[in-house]
């Protein structure tokens, strides 16, 4: 079959599955067109993260005003862990926080607040990928409503690189249904304290080996090829340069893996 043909085969197959799509996976396809991840973990640009974190926080009612106007913590410097910004069309619109937690490493936001119930499943042999610090310009927010998943897209690759027991998340009430419904998550200890927040919030967990694939089955802009999850994931070695910025691959539908 000379290569022509099976270009316009490929090219045939990709509309097709393009057709199958529903309306709401093309928005959200044709939207991380124009987005970019950033790996941030010091200089002017984590700097702008840690006033949207408070930003974001003081309007939604989850911190009260402080005279620092910035929210960081130890955790953005541990060796597990991972400040993304997501950027559209150059905007910074959100950013999440990642901590791969493993007995080598068990520190991270929940396994401190809920230490008493994770610490003894870290000595089991459990692993985590801990989502935090997720947060979103409101001015923004109500323009891209598909912001939060393209955001929490960072803790689906992460969750495919790295195949941990579970993903964890901390999250108030009335977002619990959100992370039941998308990521089948369920609860594993009632709400407590959190450093920081005036909110109380409840530890939920979904279980990577029975819902992650069917996560990203249902929901196709969570694919991504091992290549973006490198780039995303991999440190870089002594001497060599990070990647500066990352894009979403989830388009790259038949070569996804």
């Amino acid at each position: 079959m000379s290569a022509s043909v099976e270009l316009r085969r490929a090219e045939g197959e990709e509309r097709a599955e393009q057709r199958e799509l529903s309306p709401f996976t093309r928005n959200v396809l044709s939207l991380l067109e124009q987005v970019e991840y950033r790996h941030l973990d010091s200089g002017e640009d984590f700097e702008d993260v840690c006033r949207l974190r408070y930003k974001s926080y003081v309007q939604s009612g989850m911190m009260s005003p402080n005279a620092a106007r910035a929210v960081k913590d130890r955790f953005d410097e541990q060796p597990n862990s991972f400040v993304f910004g997501v950027y559209y069309d150059g905007s910074l619109v959100s950013t999440l926080r990642l901590h791969h937690v493993t007995e080598r490493y068990a520190q991270s936001p929940s396994t401190v607040v809920f230490g008493d119930v994770l610490e003894k499943r870290i000595a089991r042999g459990e692993t985590f990928i801990d989502p935090s610090r997720f947060a979103a310009d409101m001015n923004w927010a109500g323009t891209l409503r598909v912001l939060p998943y393209i955001t929490l897209r960072l803790a689906v690759l992460a969750c495919k690189h790295f195949n941990p027991t579970y993903c964890l998340t901390a999250v108030k009430e009335e977002h619990a249904s959100f992370y039941r419904r998308i990521f089948r998550c369920e609860e594993a200890v009632p709400p407590r304290t959190y450093p920081g927040l005036i909110v109380p919030v409840h530890l939920y967990q979904s279980k990577c080996s029975d819902n992650m694939e069917d996560t990203i089955e249902r929901f196709p802009f969570f694919r991504s090829t091992a290549y973006e999850r490198r780039m995303l994931f991999v440190r870089p070695v002594r001497g060599e340069l990070a990647p500066l910025t990352i894009l979403p691959t989830a388009k790259y539908l038949k070569v996804a893996a």
